[in-house]
């Protein structure tokens, strides 16, 4: 093909780069000096270039172009390149990049999920007005690190620090369950890709101490890495529900809308109900569980597809179709 996939040397690249050397596409990672030994170690990249921070990613986008490549986004891009930097790239970019805004302010994104009718924690304005249990979040892709628990005004002063650009929400008891969806512009259809939750430190170590040496112990939510979940069959409706109200509140929003990989971060309760607290708007690392295919996508595909291979194929198809445009933001 004239067309070859790029990707940052992070999160979720092993499976972006293998997808797209399985559709038969040239790849090309853009590493850490310090990291692009593991991309030589498993052979998923045709070309390696290597920068000394992921900070300095804007300085290859001339290699890029003239590679024809197209760059495929996830959480260590967004965490670690300016939005601004990302939004006036000339490399051919897959996804619809003014979509980032969305997903990097949780006030947009709550506005966003509120326009698609699904069920939110409540969120609080001020530290004075918590009266349960909460959760304090700060911006941006950055797997969970630093959140904290708090009970009360008080509590929450003791842990905030000095930290800035939090939201304090609701913490609803439930199993976490993730969503793993891809929107597909040339077969105009949504498909469920898997699910998995997430292994956070310390948060998923505390059970293993007696609770009377809980009590003074920091708990932190830094995801460490993710399980494959099954959900039962019965659920699946109001998943593809959630899934198809989230991309047409998109399309109202932020024309024309979120497309390819994208996943819902839910909360299942006792009576069966989603939460939904976070939308993340491009492939996640919880994806990487299905390297070579969830069930889902094999009974979907007949094939192995992860989501970086279902990436490429959607790239694919469009470039076959001469309608490449369409998925390029």
């Amino acid at each position: 093909m004239d067309y070859a996939i790029a990707t940052l040397g992070s999160h979720s690249a092993l499976q972006i780069l293998k997808g797209a050397k399985d559709e038969g596409f040239k790849t090309i990672a853009v590493c850490r000096s310090d990291h692009s030994f593991v991309y030589r170690h498993f052979g998923v990249a045709d070309e390696i270039i290597e920068i000394p921070s992921y900070r300095e990613f804007y300085r290859v986008e001339d290699d890029l172009v003239r590679w024809n490549a197209i760059l495929i986004p996830h959480a260590s891009l967004i965490a670690y390149v300016d939005l601004k930097v990302i939004e006036n790239m000339k490399v051919l970019y897959y996804g619809n990049r003014k979509i980032l805004s969305w997903e990097s302010d949780r006030e947009k994104q709550r506005i966003w999920l509120e326009k698609a009718g699904l069920n939110l924690p409540r969120v609080y304005s001020d530290p004075s007005e918590i009266d349960r249990l909460v959760i304090v979040k700060f911006q941006g892709a950055k797997g969970g690190q630093g959140y904290f628990l708090a009970r009360n005004e008080e509590d929450f002063n003791r842990k905030i620090g000095s930290a800035e650009n939090y939201t304090i929400q609701e913490y609803v008891v439930g199993i976490p369950v993730y969503i793993h969806y891809f929107y597909s512009v040339m077969r105009d259809e949504l498909e469920l890709m898997g699910f998995d939750r997430r292994y956070e430190s310390n948060v998923d170590a505390i059970g293993r101490i007696p609770a009377e040496m809980q009590h003074d112990l920091k708990v932190t939510y830094t995801i460490v890495g993710n399980f494959p979940i099954v959900l039962r069959e019965s659920l699946l409706p109001e998943v593809f529900r959630m899934g198809r109200r989230v991309v047409e509140a998109s399309r109202e929003i932020c024309s024309p809308g979120i497309y390819g990989p994208f996943c819902l971060e839910t909360v299942v309760t006792p009576d069966l109900k989603f939460y939904v607290f976070e939308i993340s708007a491009r492939i996640v690392a919880g994806t990487n569980v299905f390297m070579e295919s969830s069930p889902y996508a094999w009974i979907k595909h007949g094939k192995p597809m992860s989501t970086g291979r279902r990436i490429a194929l959607e790239i694919r198809e469009a470039i076959e179709q001469d309608r490449l445009k369409e998925i390029l933001g």
